[in-house]
């Protein structure tokens, strides 16, 4: 475990660890995210019936990522006259920062987590609710009006849908008894939670892909409606920080559904021999390639149907878990 390591090393040498660590964590994140977006194009095009990405890097595409971020490294960064300067600055670091940092909690092994939190749970669901105030900035500052109702949109969006969202996750935290990420994990090792909630395991799903704004919830962009909506007048490095911050999102939000729902690095009893760590990687996986699937096959809802679902559906379906999951609780106590 990280923290054993960092507990028993002097103050300084504790600090170059942990900044070695992170930075390492940082460099798999990017490659994450590089590859992420070519396997999106690949698993979109075949499953629209076109090529994807074929022409940089030999046969398969591997090589158009990168030629993609450093295209964008190279172009100029522009900034609009009328925005506001210093807003228009540190608004992708606030929508990218809070996303980096949750990561520190999630539980990738049993020996592999930078910070074992009592509340780790919490602080994720607390930290990623901050890049809402980014994207809203980054909005604001732009002084465009389809850049100020993208920001809207994301904000009336992320707030609505992070209700069900904590809702969703509060049937698990019965369930385990703890807001520890190791100890729900730790909950799992005989049965993996998507069998005792499996409701709660939708509203979380469906929570999540409106709260990485993405088909068919991407109303904050909505390149036909809004230009690209929030970002539209960022360019260059900037602009790459938004969808940095969308992709690292993606990675953490997998992993989180991978430690509350999918039993972490717990295998199926009769695989046993493979790896912890192989398996989280294979739950990653699945979820990934589940969310490219449904940005693949559905299309985009109206504004007023996104709202509805959110207060009228997500909500009360919740809510009933926490009491289905309540009364479960107590049922099995009897027996």
């Amino acid at each position: 475990m990280i923290n054993g390591l960092l507990e028993s090393s002097p103050g300084i040498l504790n600090f170059g660890i942990f900044f070695l660590l992170a930075f390492v964590l940082l460099m798999v994140v990017l490659g994450f995210v590089t590859y992420a977006i070519l396997a999106e194009r690949k698993v979109m095009g075949f499953m629209q019936m076109r090529m994807g990405p074929n022409q940089v890097g030999g046969r398969w595409g591997l090589l158009q990522t990168i030629a993609d971020v450093l295209k964008l490294l190279l172009k100029e960064d522009t900034i609009p006259k009328l925005a506001d300067r210093p807003l228009f600055i540190i608004a992708p670091v606030i929508a990218f920062a809070p996303a980096f940092m949750v990561l520190a909690t999630i539980p990738f092994t049993d020996k592999f987590q930078f910070a074992d939190i009592g509340v780790g749970l919490l602080y994720y669901i607390a930290i990623s609710g901050i890049s809402t105030v980014g994207i809203v900035a980054g909005g604001w500052a732009s002084n465009n009006k389809y850049a100020l109702l993208g920001g809207m949109r994301a904000a009336a969006q992320m707030i609505s849908y992070e209700i069900p969202l904590v809702m969703s996750v509060i049937g698990v935290i019965l369930l385990a008894g703890s807001l520890n990420l190791n100890d729900i994990v730790a909950a799992q090792e005989d049965v993996w939670f998507i069998v005792l909630q499996p409701i709660g395991f939708i509203v979380f799903l469906i929570a999540s892909i409106a709260e990485l704004n993405r088909v068919p919830f991407d109303l904050p962009e909505a390149e036909s409606e809004l230009v690209a909506g929030f970002h539209v007048e960022y360019s260059g490095f900037r602009w790459a920080f938004f969808m940095l911050a969308e992709y690292v999102y993606l990675f953490a939000m997998a992993s989180l559904t991978t430690v509350l729902f999918l039993g972490g690095w717990h295998p199926l009893p009769f695989l046993a021999f493979i790896p912890g760590a192989v398996w989280f990687a294979l739950k990653f996986s699945l979820i990934i390639f589940v969310l490219i699937w449904i940005r693949s096959t559905f299309p985009r809802i109206r504004a007023d149907q996104l709202m509805e679902f959110g207060w009228k559906v997500l909500l009360p379906v919740a809510l009933a878990n926490i009491f289905l999951t309540a009364l479960l609780k107590e049922l099995l106590k009897l027996f």
